[in-house]
């Protein structure tokens, strides 16, 4: 049964200022507007802010979490635009820092069709020059939650910065969640992954990827016996909930009882037509969240994330297609969805 999986009290420490912190990549996308269209037919672009932390936090504020950043902007009109957009959306942008010189805000295109075709410009990205003067401690201690995305694992001294951050929310009973996120091109070499998203886990609550990310861990989930293996070996730290998402399977959740024996449970997709396919693994994770951290059981929960990935893909971007709170709650209810804790302040059953 899914309520014996033992977590911590995801409900405390609601006095804080803000729920969520998002550490990591925060840039620009462009997105084709026509559907179906490839570079070489696409006649315009959409603009929009990305970056896999960006659109977590950007999800998690239209749910109406009170949510904050810390990245780094370039000192140019993209920088400019990212601090413009997130400012609207009232993210907290005390952990945002901008540079000069060379550096750059990231830069996405990427085309709208099921199968896009995504070019990301990433030479002396901003975000990577996060460096251990930019984590306080203060402002970690200012939220229930951080979420990491592992991309900011990827290169000194973003590395080092984003292992100081864990460690000190974990310090301050902050929450860490880590997301994979493993883009290769952003590695020296393929040797480093296996080591360095091991070493963040251990500062982890939660950890949340997909099979392919798992592989690179060194976590191989591509049969049910793996599965077991790799959960338990991540469930004998820190870490209290794995998260494995697999495309249009849905996803597999593991975790402990009380007695410390292993509990999985499933969730399956929402079905909708897809018109691409990113931004679904963000819309998931800042949904989880969100219930998570707003009474809501774990299956609750997971089903939440299933149903904004859902949402997400049908829309034309990444964080503009990001669902409010009461559109998710219609979407799962028309599909027959029934939340699972009848008193959830999310329920609608009080």
């Amino acid at each position: 049964m899914t309520d014996s999986i033992h977590l911590s009290d995801w409900h405390s420490n609601a006095e804080r200022p803000l729920d969520v912190i998002c550490l990591g990549r925060v840039g620009v996308d462009f997105y084709g507007v026509t559907d179906g269209a490839d570079f070489i037919s696409e006649s315009g672009f959409k603009k929009c802010v990305g970056g896999s932390s960006g659109n977590v936090a950007v999800g998690l504020a239209t749910l109406g979490a009170r949510v904050g950043v810390i990245s780094c902007l370039s000192d140019d009109a993209q920088g400019n635009y990212v601090r413009h957009y997130l400012t609207g959306k009232s993210i907290n942008l005390d952990g945002v820092f901008t540079l000069g010189g060379e550096y750059r805000t990231s830069l996405a295109i990427a085309e709208l069709r099921p199968e896009p075709d995504v070019v990301i410009y990433r030479n002396n990205a901003a975000d990577l020059a996060l460096n251990t003067d930019h984590i306080k401690t203060d402002y970690l201690a200012s939220a229930r939650c951080l979420f990491v995305t592992g991309t900011a694992l990827s290169q000194s001294p973003s590395r080092e910065a984003t292992l100081h951050a864990m460690q000190t929310a974990q310090m301050a009973g902050t929450l860490v969640v880590l997301d994979l996120d493993y883009r290769p091109y952003s590695w020296a070499s393929p040797d480093d992954p296996p080591h360095f998203y091991k070493l963040a886990a251990s500062f982890s609550d939660v950890v949340i990827g997909n099979r392919e990310e798992f592989e690179v861990m060194g976590m191989p989930f591509d049969v049910e016996e793996n599965h077991v293996n790799a959960a338990s070996e991540m469930l004998s730290g820190n870490t209290e909930l794995v998260i494995v998402k697999a495309g249009s399977e849905g996803c597999d959740v593991f975790g402990l009882d009380m007695d410390n024996n292993l509990v999985s449970l499933s969730q399956t997709v929402f079905q909708v037509e897809a018109r691409k396919p990113y931004g679904a693994g963000d819309a998931f994770a800042a949904a989880f969240l969100f219930g998570l951290l707003n009474q809501q059981c774990l299956k609750d929960a997971v089903a939440m994330g299933a149903a904004n990935a859902a949402l997400n893909v049908t829309g034309d971007t990444c964080a503009d297609a990001m669902s409010a709170l009461e559109p998710l709650k219609t979407f799962m209810q028309q599909r027959g969805y029934q939340f699972a804790g009848s008193n959830s302040p999310l329920s609608g059953n009080e």
